[in-house]
């Protein structure tokens, strides 16, 4: 009988271990890692997620304007009457799924709702990590592209400051994963789920449209549609009629309304320093621009080659907004990040469902913005 040498029997194990890793294990590990070094830097205090502005909220505020996920944090701990501590109520009330979520979960208690938040978030891009995973199984390709999903540090920045995107783009991938098996009605709830948490996720529930239409499915396509913006639009409604103003048309503070011109939110507006603007210009279009522009050009090759595919759908409405992007996201670096969550998303929908292995190796570029680390993440 064969006698095993302990040394191989070890390396078995050891590379039968490897095999049972995931991509998600690697994001749980990254988000919780993450999390619990930013509790530590800050006396494990979970309200250093998020951030709110003397302006806002002048007893708790920690810096002037804070940013986004105060807002989230304000209608969590008291969902009716969270208006005063809004730049615009309607605006950000329209994003309700996040923050109510986290009211239910902490059952009211305004201690345990920063935490929430916080796990939430861990959460969803675990989730969403598993969601792109099996969607790139399902078309026969490496579950490890899926790192560009979890890792990208435009869902960090999010995790980091309270933000709406994990949870909304974790519903879109498990959408999208159901959508792409068949399974239309199981996949209708995601996607409207995700557009009452961020709204640019509709441009993937458009696509699932798009694509019910192309396919001559026209009357799955006008139910399933109505089935994500009927209650998008009542809630709409009701922000209209309880706050006087629509939650689509207000935008945040400060924020610019989109340009006409092509890609006049990055070179319109002068700048002081031109050293400054000319590294801000090379981030811009490496992470954003030229990716935008390369995926617009794939899409509608694909499409003029009479492909008409769930993923070039997703791929060209999410790229076609990138020119005419406001000032406010184009040079505003976390905003321009959280912008681009969309765009990387659909690259790797694009790689998955289309095979298209240039697209799915081009997605991991995204993780290089992992270097920058803490500076580039930890803003506030």
């Amino acid at each position: 009988m064969k006698q095993h040498k302990p040394e191989e029997s070890m390396f078995k194990r050891y590379f039968y271990s490897l095999k049972t890793v995931q991509p998600w294990m690697l994001i749980l590990l990254l988000a919780g890692g993450y999390s619990i070094f930013t509790l530590i830097q800050h006396d494990w205090d979970p309200m250093a997620f998020v951030v709110i502005g003397k302006q806002f909220d002048p007893s708790q505020g920690i810096t002037e304007m804070g940013y986004d996920g105060q807002f989230a944090y304000q209608i969590a701990k008291d969902p009716a009457n969270a208006a005063p501590y809004l730049d615009e109520p309607a605006y950000r009330y329209q994003r309700i799924l996040y923050p109510i979520l986290a009211h239910l979960l902490s059952f009211g208690n305004v201690d345990d709702i920063p935490w929430m938040l916080i796990l939430i978030n861990i959460v969803s891009l675990v989730l969403g990590t598993l969601a792109t995973e099996k969607l790139l199984k399902d078309h026969g390709h490496s579950p490890w592209y899926a790192l560009a999903y979890g890792a990208f540090a435009g869902l960090l920045l999010s995790l980091r400051l309270n933000l709406t995107e994990p949870l909304a783009f974790a519903l879109v991938q498990w959408g999208v994963l159901f959508f792409d098996r068949g399974n239309l009605w199981r996949s209708l709830p995601f996607f409207t789920l995700a557009a009452l948490t961020r709204e640019l996720t509709l441009f993937f529930a458009a696509a699932c449209v798009i694509t019910l239409w192309s396919s001559k499915h026209y009357r799955k396509s006008v139910v399933w549609g109505l089935g994500v913006i009927i209650p998008f639009g009542l809630w709409q409604i009701f922000l209209r009629l309880w706050l006087g103003e629509w939650g689509v048309n207000s935008g945040g503070a400060r924020a610019s309304s989109f340009e006409l011109i092509p890609f006049r939110g990055w070179w319109g507006y002068p700048h002081t320093d031109p050293n400054i603007f000319i590294l801000l210009s090379i981030f811009i279009l490496l992470v954003a621009l030229i990716p935008a522009m390369v995926g617009l050009f794939a899409s509608l090759r694909a499409l003029w080659k009479g492909q008409r595919s769930l993923a070039v759908w997703i791929l060209l409405l999410n790229v076609v907004i990138f020119p005419f992007l406001p000032t406010s996201n184009v040079l505003n670096l976390p905003g321009l990040l959280r912008i681009t969550i969309g765009l990387v998303v659909a690259v790797l929908n694009y790689g998955a469902i289309q095979s298209s292995r240039r697209a799915l190796l081009y997605s991991q570029l995204w993780l290089v913005l992992l270097v920058f680390g803490e500076g580039l993440i930890a803003i506030y």
